[in-house]
């Protein structure tokens, strides 16, 4: 088996694995943001129909090693609800998102990247067990879509005001949810996950040392923010993505 796959050159499976660590460092010092960085950085060098499966294959590991780490302030009541909602949005996506066109998968990706740092988020509000599960539900379906639904998920584990510690934990076994089933669904499809093996352990291994330094920076603050720069590097990413759709439109 190949280090780097036929898609990928050496430069970009460094770049992706240095993007892994960074993005863990985030969504462990913040609480969340690590896989939309990822997601739109590989969506500028990867094949679209690999993006959303492989994207989640390395943020189940990230976010393995990272709720390993926060184990003892999980809200498992939470998480199991969410789990059961998030079984039937699995299998609602997989029937949708392998039938949808390149064009449109590149243009929801680049617009729900935008709306994730520009736009208005729902209001927070505690959900019941049947909230949970719907929300369980509707994000993980969101998830086969636009492959980072983190901003999602997280309006719903804010609803239960936690500490920082929990917040993290619990949102880390959300993740965790989500892409293991959406794994699971794509390998299912059919998608060959093989050749993206390598990459994926490096991403992880990166990812779990992002995560040890990210916890190191949250026991020393209260919260931490997204700076500009971030948003305005995401924003250019997603504006690329947008214009790439658009070229594929107009030339497919």
């Amino acid at each position: 088996m190949a280090l780097v796959p036929e898609s990928l050159t050496l430069f970009i499976f460094w770049l992706l694995v240095g993007t892994s660590f960074f993005g863990s460092f985030i969504s462990t010092a913040a609480g969340i943001g690590g896989g939309v960085t990822m997601l739109a950085v590989m969506a500028q060098v990867m094949p679209p129909l690999a993006l959303i499966p492989v994207h989640g294959l390395v943020q189940l590991g990230s976010n393995v090693s990272r709720m390993s780490i926060m184990f003892r302030n999980i809200d498992w009541r939470f998480l199991a609800w969410f789990f059961l909602g998030g079984l039937v949005g699995a299998a609602v996506g997989v029937k949708v998102v392998t039938a949808l066109p390149t064009t449109v998968l590149q243009a929801v990706l680049a617009l729900f990247i935008l709306y994730s740092i520009w736009g208005p988020m729902p209001a927070r509000a505690r959900a019941s067990r049947a909230g949970l599960i719907i929300g369980g539900g509707v994000t993980t379906l969101a998830s086969m879509f636009i492959g980072a639904s983190g901003p999602l998920a997280m309006v719903i584990v804010k609803g239960y005001n936690y500490d920082r510690f929990t917040k993290v934990g619990t949102f880390s076994g959300v993740m965790v949810v989500q892409h293991g089933l959406k794994g699971i669904v794509f390998g299912i499809a059919g998608f060959a996950f093989a050749p993206y093996l390598p990459l994926v352990a490096f991403m992880v291994g990166a990812g779990f040392l992002g995560t040890i330094v990210g916890k190191q920076v949250l026991l020393k603050q209260n919260e931490n923010h997204f700076g500009k720069m971030l948003d305005f590097v995401l924003t250019l990413l997603a504006l690329r993505l947008l214009w790439q759709a658009g070229q594929n439109f107009y030339t497919g």
